[in-house]
Formats: C-alpha cells, structure tokens, sequence
C-alpha cells in the first residue's frame, strides 16, 4: 500500500510541475500550418493481454547490471526462484507454487528441456544478448506458438538480441569483462556480420569461472560461528552460433547452433556439528541445433515450423569411505529429437485460428547398474481460438496429450492420454480508458520426469502425471498523460491454483521413495505497479514494483497433523521494487528482494521456520561514446546491507559483494 500512495504522490507531484511551463501565444493571428499526422499508441501487451504478462528488456536488465536470468526472473511477480546458493548453485522457478516442471523455459521460440530432471536450472543461462525475457501466466495470446507452450501453466520465454548495424557498416563487435568477488572473471565476445541482403551471421562465446569461497555464519546458541563455503567452484563455456534468413514470398528462417560446458564443485548443506566437507561434483556438457522457419501463405493464412535436436550429457562423483572403493560415480546422456508445426487461419478481421502438432522423442541412458534406458515419444496437438469484437476478446484451447513409453530393464508404465481446455476472457471497460477486466482458466498436467520414475531406489514406475488447475481474475489499468509523467501501469490479480497426484519423495522404511501422494491448494493474489517521469534535460525517473500474498495449503491428508499447513517454502508475503535514477552522466539503479518467513518442512512450527529477508542492491551504469566505438562501466553492490539468510535451509546465501562490468562496443 505504501508503494501505491508512494507511486501516486510522484506522479501527482511530476504532472503538477511539468504543467508550469510557458505556453505559446498566438498573438490573435492566424498562423497556416502544414499537414498534421495524428498517432495511437498501442496499448501495452502487459495490460491488454486477457492473460497476467510480464516483460523486463534487456537494456534495463544491462543498466541494473543484471547478467543472470536467475536475478532477472526474480523481479516478476508470482516467481518463486529456488536458489542453493553461490554463482554455480541450481536455481528453478515455480510460477504461483504450481512446481518448476509446470513451468516451460523458452530460448527464441523453442521450448528449452530436461527430461531427465523435469526443471530447467536458470543458472546456466546469461542475459548477455538477451532482448527481453517474458513471463506469461496460462498461455501467449499468439496463436502461432507451439503446441508444447500451450500444455504448461506457465512459460517463461527468452529472446536474444538479432543484428543491428550502424553507420553503414556491415559488422558489429562487442566484447566485455565481468569482474567481482569470491574470484568470479567472466569474458565474453560477440561478433555480428552481415552476409548479404536477407542473411546474417551472429557469433557468441562466454567464459566463466569463481572460486565462490564467501563466508557465512552459522547460529550456535547465543554464539555465531563464521565459516567460508567449501567445494564452490565453477568454470563455464558457452559458444553460441545465429544465422538469420530472409527467403523468397516473405518467409524466413532462423538457425541456432549452441554448445555448453560446466564443471562445478557441489558444496551441499551447512549443519552444525557436521564437520564433513562435501567433496561432490558434477560436469555438464550440452549440444543443440534448432531452427524456426515462417511463412506467410496468402493473405489469411500463416506456417511456422520448429525442429531441434538436443544431445546432453552429465557426470556425478563423490568421493567418501562409504562407497566401495571410496568413490561413486555415475553417467548419464540424454538426446531430444522434436519437430512442431503450427498453422494459423485468419478468415476474418477479429478471428485466429491454429492448429499446431507437435512430437518429440526422449532417451536416457546411464552407468548405473540395471538402469531402465527410457525412451519416451510423446505427441501434443492444440487448437487455438481468439476472437476479437470490439471491446471484448475471447480465447479458447484444447491440448491433447499422449505419451508411449518403453524401458529395456523393468516394468513400462501404461500409455498417458488426457485432454486439457483453457479458455480466457478480457473486457476494455471504458471506451476512453485503458481498464481492463481479464479472466483465464486453464487445465494442465506434467509428466513424471525419468529421475522420477528410474533413479536408482527411489524411483517409481508406475507414477500418473500431475494435474494442475489455473483460474485467474485481474483488472489492468494503463495511461499516458500529458506533462512529463511518461506513462503509469497498474495490475492486480486474484488466482485459484489446484495441483493432484503431486509428485513428491515419501519416506518408506528404509529409502525415500517418489510417490503421488500431495495435493495442494493455492489462493492468492499479486499486483504489480510500474512508472516514468520525464521532466527535462534527459532526465528521467522509473518505477517498478510487484508484490504477491499466497496461501498454498497441503490438503492431502485431513488426518494429518500438517492438513491445511502451508506447503514448504513457500512464503506468504514476497515482493520486490526497482527505482532507477537516468541522468545524462550515469544512471544509478536501486532494487530490493523481498521475501517472507517460510517453512523447510510440512510441519509449520518454529524449528522449520526459516526467517525472512530482504536483499539491496546499487548500481551505477555509465556509458562513453566516441565516434566509431562506445565504452559502458557498470559497478554493483549486491546485499548491501550483508543480509544473512537462506533460500533453501542450510544453504547460506552470499553476503554483501562487489561486481564491475566493462563493455566496448564498435
């Protein structure tokens, strides 16, 4: 409520000061004037979509000197990212506490997978040459996305940068230099080179490594006991290849190539009294090829197909007397082949039809004695229709799923086929106003991932989806008044969330065992709030800000002495708010990380209780430019009040640190 009265007072303050400026006088004359064009703005698609939106630039995400998508995605609202602390730790996100395998990861277009784990680690990803990341609750409003978007609750899509080239030049080069605390040295090279007239050629590699050794403190009484973190350390590459095509009769063709590898130390959990030092670690490698392909046929009718081939590969060793040998190691390789189709029917000005099919195949196979080797093929088909009438818009869908599978040790689960409706709803209510009503519901289901299914005595062949519930009513509101208030943006929204047959690790006597076993129950609600001030002289002030209140109930068992508990890790406050001061000589950005005390167990008593916290940070962004060539620094402080708090329990996070970004550019 402060931000809202906050958010209010400034623009009330800022309209009122940009209305006394001089006005000019006719003099009683007549004056003749040339030819006036008259423009609309088109209303912004985070308002107008019948679906909660939410969109952060890249350029904005540069001048916060934000370079992980893991920081990026935790400015939207309803974002639950779980995060194991240290530069290389794994970090997922759970939109609206549906689980992160609810939630679809897309790199420009095509889906992004892990059949293997069933979550996306954001961790692995950089915002480098990101143009923008978007999160959509439900579905897009474009009918033209694949059929594998429309079966998640929620996706979060990814856009990378496309060339750009300037002062008639037919290349681009940029280069910069990530530098901070706990030994993090990250460089990173980009080349763009224009081929042709419809061809272009995108090159991308990125290096990283850290040490990752920051200190923590762990509570003994009234005693504070200080440690560093050990076995933190990463090294990364990232290679990254583009060709952009523009084909006869309109159509156009996108291809990227891109290799990824990482070896990291996993330092595991902070107990007292646990002297042992994790002594794990893990090494990825990633190869994929995918390519979009757009045509436009006739006037009323457009295809978009994707194809993409992904071969993984990842290895685990731990070193410890318990193991025979005193060492364990474990392989496994997984590949992707997917194809989609979609195509779209406009018979009529107001209404958009699609049909869009997809099929993909998924292999595991792995060292582990008697492992099943899974193979996977899964079909997904969903017709898509929006319909536009005046004030009003109407969209409907149906997903059909179907999923075979067979295994060459064990038993082969029974073939999954299920149908999944949505539909969605958004009403302009005033003709002059940009308010809008907005409802959506939508149907969706998960399949277990392999680990779930075959990871070595835990898991469980014969797991059933989950089933999820999405139901949603909001109001969005935008304006553009005259003076120098840019523009202010209002959205609220109340959500129903159910999740069945909730895949979670059950105790047995012996082993913990995956089991469908939860239910889950969510009520909320989040509002989120954004805002420019123009006054003069290249001066400008932005504002965001997001906060959400979220119930989310186990209501398995009413026995149980948890029924009606909140389910873990899941806080009931959270938010976070953004204040960025533009000059002509620097901007300066201020964000704070908001969450709420939560529960590391069903059980919602003190001893599970973990404290909340609230994370600060600054940045100052200046850019130089000359006239072939630019140079950007970028100084950040995160945690700068040294908060000490964990995300997930007794995996302390880092403290206060330092971090410089150099950029050039020609």
């Amino acid at each position: 409520m402060n931000i809202l009265v906050l958010s209010a007072a400034l623009a009330a303050v800022s309209t009122g000061v940009c209305a006394q400026t001089p006005s000019d006088s006719l003099g009683g004359g007549v004056r003749h004037i040339g030819g006036v064009e008259v423009t609309a703005r088109r209303i912004d698609r985070t308002v107008r979509s019948a679906r909660p939106v939410q969109t952060v630039g890249g350029d904005e995400l540069e001048r916060a000197g934000i370079y992980t998508l893991s920081d990026a995605v935790k400015r939207f609202a309803g974002a639950n990212v779980r995060d194991y602390g240290g530069i290389g730790g794994m970090k997922t996100v759970s939109v609206r506490n549906l689980g992160a395998g609810h939630t679809a990861v897309s790199y420009d277009g095509v889906t992004v997978s892990n059949t293997q784990a069933g979550q996306i680690d954001l961790s692995r990803f950089t915002t480098d040459n990101v143009q923008n990341v978007t999160l959509t609750l439900g579905e897009d409003d474009d009918v033209m996305q694949p059929a594998r978007h429309r079966a998640s609750a929620a996706v979060l899509s990814i856009t990378g940068r496309k060339p750009v080239f300037a002062d008639g030049r037919d290349w681009s080069l940029r280069t910069r230099v990530r530098s901070g605390s706990w030994g993090l040295l990250s460089p990173q090279l980009r080349y763009w080179q224009r081929l042709g007239d419809s061809l272009t050629l995108s090159l991308d590699g990125t290096y990283m490594r850290a040490d990752g050794r920051y200190p923590y403190e762990l509570p003994n009484g009234a005693e504070r006991l200080t440690d560093k973190r050990h076995n933190t350390d990463i090294y990364s590459w990232q290679g990254e290849a583009n060709l952009y095509a523009l084909l006869p009769r309109g159509s156009r063709l996108d291809v990227k190539a891109q290799w990824f590898s990482s070896s990291r130390g996993l330092p595991g959990a902070v107990i007292l009294y646990n002297t042992r030092k994790s002594h794990e670690h893990m090494w990825d490698e990633e190869f994929f090829v995918q390519s979009v392909y757009g045509q436009d046929i006739g006037r009323r009718m457009k295809l978009e197909a994707r194809a993409k081939y992904v071969s993984s590969w990842n290895r685990y060793a731990d070193t410890d007397v318990k193991y025979p040998g005193g060492r364990h190691v474990e392989t496994y390789r997984q590949n992707e082949y997917y194809a989609s189709a979609t195509i779209g029917w406009f018979p009529f000005r107001g209404l958009s039809l699609s049909l869009a099919q997809d099929a993909f195949v998924n292999t595991l196979s792995s060292n582990t004695e008697n492992h099943a080797a899974p193979r996977r093929l899964t079909s997904l088909t969903a017709l898509t229709a929006r319909w536009t009438a005046g004030r009003a818009e109407i969209g409907a869908g149906l997903v059909a799923t179907w999923a075979t599978e067979h295994v060459e040790h064990g038993d082969r689960p029974s073939d999954r086929r299920r149908l999944s409706p949505s539909a969605a709803f958004s009403l302009r209510l005033l003709r002059n106003e940009a308010l809008y009503l907005r409802a959506m519901y939508k149907h969706t289901f998960r399949l277990p991932a392999f680990n779930d299914m075959y990871y070595a005595r835990s898991g469980t062949s014969t797991l059933v989806p989950e089933k999820a519930e999405e139901l949603n009513v909001g109001l969005a509101w935008t304006s553009r008044p005259t003076g120098c208030l840019a523009y202010v943006r209002l959205t609220a929204d109340c959500f129903h969330n159910s999740v069945k047959d909730k895949i979670v690790a059950f105790p047995t006597l012996y082993v913990w065992k995956m089991a469908n076993f939860g239910k889950v129950r969510i009520n909320g609600l989040d509002a989120t709030i954004a805002a420019r001030v123009e006054p003069s002289g290249g001066f400008a002030v932005e504002l965001g800000a997001s906060y959400m209140l979220q119930e989310a109930l186990d209501v398995t068992d009413p026995s149980a002495l948890y029924y009606k508990s909140q389910i873990p890790y899941t806080p009931r406050h959270s938010g976070n708010a953004v204040l960025a001061v533009l000059t002509p000589w620097a901007d300066i950005t201020y964000s704070v990380q908001m969450c709420g005390s939560r529960y590391a167990m069903q059980q919602n008593t003190r001893e599970y209780e973990i404290d909340g916290y609230a994370e600060h940070t600054v940045s100052v962004n200046r850019t130089f430019r000359f006239r072939r060539w630019s140079a950007t620094l970028n100084a950040a402080v995160r945690n700068l009040t040294d908060c000490r708090y964990e995300v997930i329990r007794y995996y302390p996070m880092p403290g206060r640190s330092v971090e410089l970004t150099a950029t050039f550019g020609l």
